[in-house]
């Protein structure tokens, strides 16, 4: 089978295209024909070694597919042939990817696809959406009636975010780049400001004067000396990216307003947890509201190409899809 794949850690140029044998399922497994996967930041920080994750050379790339059942395991209940499928959690941990013409899934973090929902669209939002359910509502507890501050919130992740908290009844705060605030309303944030304000956090402080419950900051830059000032008591701060510099923790006030930091890795997520991520997924992909902002087809042959403008940051949200048929 054609496949994208490593032999060794290295740059995007250290991903080749070709052939390699097909996979072998076990009985626990399901047998898939890949339709589209696509590629994600934690992507390229795996390739790059950055994230350190158990890996067998060569190593299939990319951990999202959406494909078709071609043969199921005894012990994969639920799945027969020809059944439209998807996964988010392959390539690491162990597991090879999705970057190739067929994928063995284990069936407990296998979920079926809802009825008319295109291929592209759902692979391009399954693994944004599952990271911002998990630190949301597994990690973060948000609960109806409460406020949610998204920094960063016209990204991938971020727009999850906000869909997702308001969706759930909680009001969302938003800070994205100024071209993006009116998409970030239309997601239902309350309110949306410019990141770069001179006086952001005066004007955070007046949009929430009994503070922010849930701070998520999707960016990286984890001002936490403001995150801690902005949150109301027993609020919560989750960390879901960081940057190289460690931030420092004002601990005194985050002691005494009864608050809390959590680290979130949606790397080690449990398949239970995933499979609770997948449920509300599946429900918001077949309404609709869950769908890419922009969307980029490229041949799986492509696969470097794609690491590559991922890293040069030149993606601004758009996502990018890789076709192993195209």
């Amino acid at each position: 089978m054609r496949a994208a794949f490593i032999e060794t850690l290295g740059p995007p140029e250290s991903i080749q295209y070709g052939e390699l044998p097909l996979p072998a399922p076990g009985p626990t497994d399901v047998l898939v024909n890949v339709t589209a996967t696509t590629v994600n930041p934690v992507d390229t920080l795996l390739r790059a070694g950055i994230f350190r994750t158990p890996v067998a050379f060569p190593l299939v790339i990319s951990r999202d597919l959406v494909g078709t059942v071609a043969a199921a395991g005894p012990g994969a209940p639920g799945f027969a042939v020809g059944d439209r499928v998807w996964s988010n959690s392959l390539g690491h941990g162990g597991r090879q990817g999705a970057a190739a013409e067929r994928a063995v899934v284990a069936a407990d973090r296998l979920y079926h696809l809802p009825a008319g929902v295109d291929p592209a669209e759902a692979v391009s939002m399954v693994h944004p959406a599952a990271t911002a359910y998990l630190g949301l509502f597994t990690h973060g507890r948000v609960m109806a009636g409460e406020t949610v501050l998204v920094a960063g919130a016209a990204g991938n992740v971020g727009s999850a975010l906000v869909m997702l908290a308001a969706e759930a009844g909680a009001r969302v705060i938003a800070t994205a780049a100024v071209q993006d605030l009116d998409h970030c309303r239309s997601l239902g944030a309350a309110e949306a400001f410019d990141y770069r304000h001179p006086k952001l956090a005066a004007l955070l402080r007046d949009t929430c004067p009994r503070g922010v419950d849930a701070y998520l900051d999707t960016s990286g830059q984890n001002d936490l000396a403001t995150a801690v000032e902005l949150l109301a008591p027993r609020g919560r701060i989750v960390l879901l990216a960081v940057k190289q510099a460690d931030p420092v923790l004002p601990a005194r006030r985050l002691y005494m307003k009864d608050c809390s930091v959590v680290g979130f890795v949606i790397s080690h997520a449990t398949s239970n947890e995933l499979a609770e991520a997948a449920v509300t997924i599946n429900r918001l992909l077949a309404n609709g509201r869950l769908r890419p902002r922009t969307l980029e087809r490229l041949p799986l042959s492509a696969a470097a190409e794609a690491h590559r403008r991922m890293e040069l940051g030149e993606l601004h949200g758009r996502r990018l899809v890789l076709l192993p048929d195209a």
